[in-house]
């Protein structure tokens, strides 16, 4: 089912999108089962692999479900635009006001709309800012409510026990400083990461446009992965860091647990001999 998901998932914009050609559906396709093998074999596997906290659910199932909104809201309103721009349902209408609320100097949104080349129309300068707009704002509402979910204490569930090494595969607690320090250390990068990539990202593809060719969206496809990446990208960073500082919050209370359970055990006595 998550291998079908995943597909669907891939398969998507390129179902909803109108004016997809054949070899672009094929292509579109043979990724999308690339995937579903890559997410079946990850979840069938009895050690973990690359995907991190798949047994801490729903983190990968809220993941899940925010780049499918991310993903979807994206090609709805580009396919509206593209079949009839005189005509906005509520969510274009959506978007298009929160890409007004968002054009101001310092941006995001502003800064992708302005690492695109020179001599592009106007009407695709505006298309990118309008679906960047609407992503950023799902971002926003994804990385709010997990945060909510976080502190309210519903994730990770406390019936369950957290096992470490099943959920972060690539973390080794054993290397280096304290495994606490660490995993505070981790959040603080990924945290601050996810809050710079929406600047930097656009300013990194401005700057790759001298060495390769540049990137400009101007494809359905090209515009909805790209802007769902870079929506997507900086907020799984900031959630990890959550999850990340939250799973170090676990570790530090267990071990002030155990130590109150030694401090409760009483010492055996002891002769005036020993």
């Amino acid at each position: 089912m998550r291998g079908l998901c995943v597909a669907l998932l891939v398969l998507c914009p390129a179902l909803i999108l109108p004016g997809i050609s054949q070899d672009v559906a094929l292509g579109i396709t043979l990724l999308a089962l690339l995937a579903a093998v890559v997410v079946v074999t990850e979840y069938s596997a009895a050690y973990p692999g690359l995907i991190e906290f798949r047994d801490a659910k729903p983190y990968n199932r809220g993941r899940f479900f925010l780049i499918v909104g991310i993903v979807l809201s994206i090609t709805l309103v580009q396919r509206d635009l593209l079949l009839d721009p005189s005509q906005q349902n509520i969510l274009t209408g959506l978007a298009v006001r929160f890409g007004q609320i968002m054009d101001f100097s310092i941006s995001p949104v502003r800064f992708l709309v302005l690492s695109l080349p020179s001599g592009l129309p106007a009407s695709h300068l505006v298309n990118v800012q309008i679906v960047a707009a609407l992503a950023y704002l799902i971002s926003i509402v994804g990385v709010l409510a997990f945060t909510m979910s976080t502190l309210l204490g519903y994730w990770p569930r406390g019936s369950k026990a957290f096992n470490v090494w099943v959920n972060l595969p690539n973390f080794d607690p054993t290397k280096g400083i304290d495994v606490v320090r660490r995993l505070e250390r981790d959040a603080q990068v990924n945290i601050l990461l996810g809050i710079i990539l929406p600047f930097s990202l656009p300013v990194l593809l401005h700057i790759s446009t001298l060495l390769v060719q540049p990137m400009t969206l101007e494809t359905p496809l090209a515009l909805v992965w790209g802007v769902a990446l870079w929506a997507f990208i900086p907020v799984n960073l900031i959630m990890r860091g959550l999850a990340m500082y939250r799973i170090a919050q676990l570790v530090r209370a267990q071990r002030r647990r155990i130590a109150e359970a030694e401090d409760a055990i009483p010492l055996p006595a002891r002769s005036a001999y020993s």
